[in-house]
């Protein structure tokens, strides 16, 4: 896919910045509404992490499906669903984003239905964030050339949208990442969000050098994914997140705070940190091994014609008894059997190894192995299951095994006879049957037969839910509780509100391409929401 704009073009009513579910249906929206309309993305395709992801879209409130089912739903019980007290995920989100939500939910899908010909399947049973039947998922994308991940439902949600998009008029300018947000004035409570700069990027998001302007005439949505891949941004939240922690979808849609920044430097609050550091829904999840794009839910395929940025499948272990985890020290840290969203084991993982030249952060982790395993487990150990550019090593000793480790996160070589002493222990552990360490039920496989193996396994980083502070029409505001004029913000660049996926995306991504065409006349309910300045 190429840009469909040129130089000579360079000024639109509405520019949004992300081709994600959020970027897709705001610049809909926008056009639909008879707005011309940019859409910049720093990949060289669309779709964001939605086009990664399941499909499932939490979009109730008394949706036309839902009639269809029999369901009863109301805004009213979308919100109490959302803001309960006993749940980390209610109790830190900002209610006034949460109502606005619940009441334009349903509108977002039926916007969705009709005019992004976006195909459902039916509703299915209630899960743990809904009282009753809400979560809608998509079909899977038919067309193989628009699918990034086979198998993975978020295609027909992104590229119906997409589709919509292009035939109605939206332009894109693609491989390209904002630099700047431009405004009329430097007076903050009355400057105007004018235009931006972006600078040209190559297939691997590196900046080429050529960077350009461009107008914006009624205003700018952000909906730049959020901050997960920032080590800097990341670490304001959580400092124990440093460099070792990868992110979901790391070389398909990086999340680079871009939108957050840029904002930042104009004046924008960040809002909902609570939601970042309450690890209240799987911030870390345990993932895939041997391979650098590691979250669980994620199987790249080798036919896939973006496998050439995630280079290994990885490896998926089905029975943790077959392996240990080390930490770069080569100790254990935990049981290894426990779940892949165990809290416990995530606060085990990030815990101080007892090393002063390393205080922070947990990592690297590593899966330690051996041939025995791998048959008992199938794994094919060679390329492109396992990545050994720095993520998949083997040996023929232990000690061995522990001087090959060497990749950019492992801030010193593993010690070869701590991870020598280690398996030794372990090994007794299974001779003894019973594991004094870390209680871990009834050790059954010794790490004895070589090759032996090192296979990545850092915790993978997950949503971002602190950004930009945003009020119910998604208009971005200012440290003193100004909306900055212009200026809109979707999905998880946008705090406040801590709902996994595609839901609070797409729904305020339909709200703030409804209101950057035609500026609001709230009714004020505080000084968020209020009338947007000129």
């Amino acid at each position: 896919m190429t840009s469909s704009i040129d130089d000579t073009d360079l000024a639109y009513d509405v520019i949004v910045v992300g081709g994600g579910p959020g970027g897709l249906i705001a610049a809909l929206t926008a056009c639909h509404l008879g707005s011309s309309v940019l859409l910049i993305e720093q990949n060289y395709d669309l779709g964001g992490r939605g086009v990664i992801s399941g499909g499932g879209a939490y979009l109730g409130g008394g949706t036309s499906m839902q009639h269809a089912e029999g369901v009863e739903d109301s805004p009213e019980k979308v919100f109490q669903d959302w803001i309960q007290a006993e749940t980390p995920l209610g109790r830190y989100s900002d209610r006034e984003i949460v109502w606005a939500y619940a009441n334009n939910a349903a509108a977002t899908f039926e916007f969705m239905t009709e005019v992004g010909n976006v195909k459902w399947r039916p509703l299915g049973q209630p899960d743990r964030l809904d009282t009753i039947k809400r979560r809608a998922f998509s079909y899977e994308w038919p067309d193989p050339a628009g699918q990034v991940v086979p198998g993975q439902c978020g295609s027909g949600i992104t590229r119906p949208l997409e589709q919509a998009a292009r035939e109605l008029g939206v332009h894109f300018l693609l491989k390209h990442r904002m630099t700047a947000i431009q405004r009329n004035s430097n007076v903050h409570p009355t400057g105007r969000v004018s235009g931006l700069t972006a600078a040209e990027v190559d297939d691997y998001f590196v900046p080429t050098g050529r960077e350009l302007s461009v107008a914006a005439r009624q205003g700018i949505v952000l909906a730049t994914g959020g901050h997960s891949g920032d080590v800097n941004f990341r670490r304001m939240f959580d400092p124990r997140l440093t460099e070792e922690y990868q992110y979901t979808g790391q070389n398909w849609a990086p999340k680079t705070a871009d939108g957050e920044y840029a904002a930042m430097a104009i004046g924008a609050s960040i809002w909902g940190l609570a939601g970042q550091t309450n690890e209240s829904d799987g911030q870390l999840s345990k993932g895939l091994m041997a391979t650098r794009s590691n979250y669980h839910g994620l199987l790249w395929s080798t036919n896939s014609p973006h496998f050439f940025r995630e280079r290994a499948t990885g490896l998926k272990p089905s029975d943790y008894q077959n392996l240990i985890l080390v930490r770069e020290n080569g100790v254990r840290f935990y049981d290894e059997t426990v779940g892949v969203r165990d809290y416990d084991y995530f606060a085990a993982a990030m815990s101080w190894s007892g090393d002063p030249d390393k205080l922070n952060g947990g990592g690297p982790i590593w899966a330690i192995f051996d041939t025995d395993a791998v048959e008992r487990e199938g794994w094919n150990v060679t390329p492109p299951y396992v990545d050994p550019d720095g993520y998949f090593f083997s040996a023929d000793t232990i000690e061995e095994l522990a001087r090959r480790i060497r990749m950019d996160y492992q801030w010193r070589q593993m010690p070869p006879e701590a991870l020598r002493s280690t398996v030794e222990r372990y090994n007794r552990s299974v001779d003894e049957g019973i594991d004094t360490d870390h209680n871990r039920p009834t050790p059954r496989f010794k790490i004895q037969r070589p090759p032996f193996y090192a296979a990545w396994h850092t915790p993978v980083v997950h949503d971002s839910y602190a950004g930009l502070r945003i009020n119910g029409a998604a208009q971005v505001i200012a440290t003193d509780e100004r909306p900055i004029p212009g200026l809109y913000a979707t999905g998880d660049c946008a705090g406040g509100f801590t709902q996994h996926g595609l839901g609070r995306a797409l729904t305020f991504g339909h709200v703030s391409g409804r209101y950057v065409v035609s500026i609001p006349r709230l009714t004020a309910r505080n000084s968020t929401t209020a009338k947007e300045g000129e």
